[in-house]
Parts: structure tokens; C-alpha cells; sequence
């Protein structure tokens, strides 16, 4: 299977390494700083097993032949319309697009750019992060990729899919309730996210601090009524696990955008809390800690 990786962050660094580890055909679409870092350099991983580096197959968007089987997109959300006119040259008749972003707004604007059946979910849980020469460093031994198609028919397609990426040293989840767990996944991002950038600090803080509890329970509550008027049927267990999950006061976690904002880079506020306030607002819920997430995200975005 020919597969082209947008992006070559975190997230697409670590599992387009795995799978051109495992034998598959992967290109990754760079940008020019990055090109050049990964001619230099290598594609360096990280992780708790030990370092290792490979030299990865590259192109730019203007060096892009012929079509692919498989892209996968594995940038930042705000700059999905840039990538978007970057792989249209490259989608073909057969061609399926898995994007692993956050939020769920980006399904929407790539069905109505290359249509709806060529757009399948995807998800990935992973610790990574970027370290300063540009090597993936995998923080735990967590690495899950989900795919499925978005209404639950693995059609022939998707089992191509899936028998080209089950093989890739990763732990793989072929779904048939794709959208369910893109929620879940929302939920936890989003609450992680919206408590860790209010309060600037981790979650251990948070939930050592006082109200911190009350403060990460109450944001988690309103973004789960949102998510259920959007559709999302509720798995009782799944909600229970995440909301356990954030709560341990011993486990301290942060989500990208936090470390981002911390950075003093671009943040995903619009795709991953105000996408979800214009959603409350179709359905006339209230959010005020949504709403004090969001202008405090905001704020920010002004000051950089």
C-alpha cells in the first residue's frame, strides 16, 4: 500500500516510522525546515526501548508524484486548509484519507473537499512530544492507532487498510464504532485541555489545588451534555474511565495544547474548545466554564 504521511510532528513522525519499519511504502510530506532537518538528521525515535533512527522517504507538496492509497494527516487542525490544497494533486479514484487530528471538525471539511467516502476516522492515543533538534520522543510505552469507516462498514477498502497497518509494531484498534470513540476521545482531549490552560498547570495540580476537583468534574460534565446533543450515544463505562482517568491525583497530566500554549506557540483553541461552544450553542446549553476557557484562550492568541 502506498501511503503518504502529512506531517511529520509527533504523531506522524512516530507512526510513519513504525510503518515504514513494518515494510510499507510511507512518504512523509514536509515542509522545508523540516525537510531539511530529516535529510540532515534522520528520523530519530526516542522511546523508552532505546534510540533509533531511520532515513525516512520525503517530499514537499510540490514534489508530490502520482496518487496514494492512503493518507493519513497528522497535522495541527489550523493548518488543515493548507494541507488540503498540499494532497489534493495526490488523491485518486481509490485513494482514502485518515486524518488524526483533534476535535471533530476536520471530518466535515475534508468530506466536503474530497468527498464523503473517501474520508475514514482515525485516532491515535500516544505520549510524544518533539524534543529541540527535531527527534520523537515517546514518553511511555503507550502507542494506540484506531481506524474505521465513519458508519461502520469495513468494506474491502478498510480491510486493506487494516491489513496494512495491524502489522506495524503498534497497537492497532480496527473499529466498527469509529464515531464513539472519536467522542471519547474528544471528551478526554477537551477537558484535559480546558482545565490545564484555565489553570496553567497540570493535572496533579489542579487536583491538589482547592476547587480544582469541582473545576475539572464541572468542565468534563459540560463538554460530555455537549458531545451527547451532537449525537455521541454515551458508553456509561467508557465516560466513567476517562473521568477516573483525569481524576487520579497521582498521575500528573497535560494535554498538546497546554505545552504549546506554555511554548508561546499556536494553540487549537478554536478546533478543540470553540468548536464545541458553537455546537452548545445550537443546542441552547449553558457552558460558563467553557465560555471562561475560551476567552482565556483567546486572550492569548491576542498577546502572542
Amino acid at each position: 500500500m502506498r501511503i503518504l504521511m502529512a506531517g511529520a510532528g509527533a504523531t506522524g513522525g512516530y507512526f510513519g516510522a513504525r510503518l515504514a519499519q513494518a515494510g510499507q511504502d510511507v512518504t512523509f510530506l514536509v515542509r522545508e525546515r523540516r525537510y531539511q532537518q530529516l535529510q540532515a538528521s534522520g528520523l530519530v525515535l526516542q522511546t523508552p526501548q532505546g534510540t533509533e533512527t531511520l532515513k525516512p522517504q520525503l517530499a514537499q507538496a510540490s514534489s508530490l508524484t502520482g496518487h496514494y492509497d492512503l493518507i493519513i494527516v497528522t497535522v495541527k487542525s489550523f493548518a488543515l486548509d493548507q494541507v488540503m490544497e498540499d494532497i489534493a494533486p495526490s488523491v485518486g479514484p481509490e485513494t482514502l484519507i485518515m486524518p488524526i487530528l483533534n476535535g471533530l471538525r476536520h471530518i466535515a471539511t475534508l468530506q466536503q473537499r474530497f468527498g464523503e467516502d473517501r474520508v475514514i476516522g482515525g485516532l491515535c492515543k500516544i505520549n510524544a512530544t518533539l524534543g529541540d533538534n527535531g527527534e520523537v520522543i515517546q514518553m511511555t510505552p503507550l502507542h494506540q492507532l484506531y481506524y474505521g469507516a465513519l458508519d461502520g462498514n469495513n468494506d474491502a477498502r478498510l480491510q486493506r487498510v487494516d491489513a496494512a497497518l495491524r502489522d506495524c509494531q503498534v497497537d492497532t484498534r480496527f473499529s466498527d464504532n469509529i464515531m464513539d470513540e472519536l467522542w471519547e476521545k474528544w471528551l478526554l482531549l477537551s477537558t484535559l485541555g480546558a482545565v490545564c490552560c484555565l489553570a496553567r498547570g497540570n493535572t496533579q495540580q489542579i487536583l491538589t489545588s482547592r476547587g480544582g476537583e469541582a473545576l475539572l468534574q464541572g468542565v468534563f460534565s459540560e463538554i460530555l451534555s455537549v458531545i451527547t446533543a451532537e449525537g455521541y450515544q454515551t458508553r456509561p463505562a467508557a465516560t466513567a474511565r476517562i473521568l477516573e482517568l483525569l481524576s487520579d491525583p497521582a498521575t500528573p497530566m497535560t494535554s498538546s495544547m497546554y505545552r504549546d500554549l506554555t511554548q508561546g506557540f499556536d494553540i487549537e483553541a478554536d478546533q478543540v474548545i470553540g468548536d464545541l461552544l458553537l455546537r452548545a450553542k445550537r443546542h441552547s446549553l449553558a457552558t460558563p466554564l467553557l465560555n471562561a476557557v475560551d476567552v482565556n484562550l483567546q486572550v492569548y492568541l491576542q498577546q502572542r
